[in-house]
């Protein structure tokens, strides 16, 4: 049985159709990865997984670790172990990001969580992410530059463990240096969690340490190719414009 299941969806936003009849399977501890031209959808794709209010689901169903999640709020999604990080993670002011952490994973779980153990996870994952320890008791995001925000998503996909990690455009706007940390905190959710991952990117910088199990290209709305890690190599090296030209 795989984790997700995608069963030919249609997604429409503000009565314009975006996602075309697609289906997509995401078996645990696989990774995906989603390629396409600006306006394929991609981003779509990660808002309709996690019920995003704004986008609408037409047609199909989308099956979570064999439940059919297609109607459930965004709250229950993640409760149930659906992650979606953002391609400009919002400020929170009047919430620190240790305190917003530590709420989520009390909320995902159901349990109280463990002050000392959490406090250590919490530290180790943070130096693991080159991040200094005081962003802990910062206001989420609030003042953080574009790559803290990024390390901060990264942090929260640590800690909260979840079963199915969704990162959309995680790469985008970062430097080497700040891809390669937030690389190598995927690498460790990879390594530690037999969960699933679906990576959407333009640049690939972030792949290149990353084991890949499959790639898909969208494009219009539909996946029009799937192969291994070597599609991303053809698209590096080619392009879309032989995708675009097909659909």
């Amino acid at each position: 049985m795989s984790l997700l299941d995608v069963q030919n969806i249609s997604v429409s936003v503000d009565d314009k159709k975006v996602l075309d009849n697609l289906s997509l399977k995401i078996g645990a501890g696989e990774t995906h990865v989603l390629m396409g031209p600006n306006g394929a959808g991609k981003s779509t794709l990660g808002n309709i997984l996690m019920g995003n209010p704004v986008y609408t689901l037409n047609s199909g169903k989308i099956y979570f670790d064999g439940k059919d999640i297609s109607e459930d709020s965004t709250d229950k999604r993640a409760k149930a172990g659906l992650f979606l990080s953002f391609q400009n993670p919002l400020e929170v002011p009047g919430i620190s990001l240790e305190s917003f952490i530590r709420s989520s994973i009390q909320q995902r779980t159901g349990e109280r969580v463990k002050l000392f153990q959490f406090q250590k996870e919490l530290k180790a994952n943070m130096e693991l992410l080159n991040m200094d320890a005081s962003y802990a008791r910062r206001d989420l995001n609030v003042g953080f530059s574009g790559g803290e925000r990024k390390k901060s998503e990264i942090l929260q996909l640590l800690m909260l463990k979840p079963s199915l990690a969704v990162l959309d455009e995680t790469d985008s706007g970062l430097d080497v240096d700040a891809v390669r940390t937030v690389s190598k905190g995927v690498q460790e959710y990879q390594k530690n969690q037999n969960g699933g991952l679906l990576i959407i990117t333009h640049s690939t910088r972030i792949l290149e340490s990353l084991h890949v199990d499959y790639t898909h290209i969208l494009v219009k709305g539909k996946i029009v190719k799937t192969g291994d890690a070597s599609l991303v190599d053809e698209i590096n090296r080619d392009g879309f414009d032989r995708y675009l030209e097909e659909a």
